[in-house]
């Protein structure tokens, strides 16, 4: 009998594509196939100003190609929208009947960059997608070699840390809700009105930071509006010279509505796209000047951030993933959060988002927003 390796389902090699096109700027994406691949995740990136468009393959074109749709499609969104940056996406449809992308390109014979990706979704590992994504990049002079090897180390590192202690991490994750929200919050203002020290960690991935900020933000405000005598250390990865262009933007964003609010961050731990490797930045910076904390919050990716690094503290973190819950539990998380559909609220937005846990916190101590 084959062993089975992971039963729930996990993030498709296509979807990733088309968010590291949504990194590169692309004005359009065409995904060769069905209408319906991929229908969630396409609509959601038109938040982005990406849009999405299909070649929308039926059973006759399973059969006979659509290579000519392909063609016709460049040429038709071209006309459309002029965009200065294209990207092609192949899907499961179109490489099992071995489709030629790269020749349908060839035939537009268009005067703007396009990114080929041949890809579809029989890959365990969707960082797969964004590979293959980089290398088309990479092809077209739109990055460069050294910015190819630095993502593809980074992704290597993100498909470890999944592995390890994240949602590959088990045969099957049982989704959770987590801690409830106001219960966490308790404990979190009862540590600040005791003077306990906290080291507030952000450890983000990519636009997600919109949201995950929040819940630094909530931490510094909620300490200030108690007069907490505790000291807090705030440590992100908010690096703006790093990565792609798009994701150096949120990093300035969000430093821009930090500052704004009078939230120093105190040490950097790198970029937006560096998530699998600043978590254990942020453990070395830990051990060096802060292991006499009493308390950390992590929120965004908190399993990169390693438990031997916070050695009796007490560890409360803040994820989007429901199957997250239970690997942050094993780590000796005391305390999981869970942000539902913070994805979609992240999409499109270029300040802060308010979060659950944060509305929670500034709720229950007081905080007015904006005051």
């Amino acid at each position: 009998m084959a062993d089975i390796k992971i039963m729930h389902p996990r993030p498709s090699a296509i979807v990733a594509a088309l968010y590291t096109l949504r990194d590169l700027d692309a004005d359009v994406a065409i995904l060769h196939g069905p209408p319906g691949c991929s229908f969630k995740h396409a609509r959601l990136l038109e938040e982005e100003d990406l849009r999405v468009v299909t070649t929308a393959m039926d059973e006759t074109d399973f059969v006979f190609g659509g290579r000519e749709l392909l063609t016709a499609l460049l040429e038709r969104v071209t006309e459309l929208w002029h965009p200065k940056r294209i990207g092609v996406v192949g899907t499961c449809a179109s490489m099992i009947i071995g489709e030629d992308l790269h020749q349908a390109v060839e035939d537009a014979d268009l005067d703007v960059p396009v990114i080929v990706v041949e890809m579809h979704a029989g890959y365990h590992e969707n960082t797969h997608g964004v590979i293959v994504t980089l290398e088309a990049a990479r092809d077209v002079g739109i990055i460069d070699d050294n910015e190819f090897e630095r993502q593809k180390a980074l992704l290597k590192e993100a498909t470890l840390l999944e592995q390890r202690h994240g949602a590959a991490s088990k045969e099957y994750l049982e989704p959770s809700r987590g801690d409830l929200k106001y219960r966490v919050s308790e404990q979190v203002i009862k540590l600040l009105e005791d003077g306990k020290d906290c080291i507030n960690i952000m450890n983000a991935k990519k636009e997600t930071a919109y949201m995950f900020s929040d819940i630094l933000l909530a931490v510094n405000e909620c300490a200030a509006h108690i007069g907490s005598d505790s000291r807090i250390v705030n440590l992100a990865n908010l690096r703006t010279d790093v990565g792609l262009p798009r994701v150096q933007r949120y990093a300035v964003d969000i430093l821009r509505d930090l500052g704004e609010a009078g939230v120093q961050i105190h040490e950097t731990t790198g970029g937006l796209d560096e998530y699998p490797i600043t978590g254990k930045v942020a453990g070395k910076i830990i051990e060096s000047k802060y292991s006499d904390f009493d308390f950390s919050v992590i929120s965004g990716v908190p399993h990169a951030v390693p438990m031997e690094s916070m050695p009796g503290m007490e560890v409360l973190s803040v994820t989007n993933g429901p199957r997250q819950v239970l690997p942050l539990k094993e780590m000796g998380h005391a305390a999981v959060v869970v942000e539902i559909d913070l994805h979609p609220k992240t999409l499109g937005v270029s300040h802060i988002v308010e979060s659950e846990f944060g509305a929670t916190l500034r709720e229950m101590c007081g905080v007015v927003r904006g005051k």
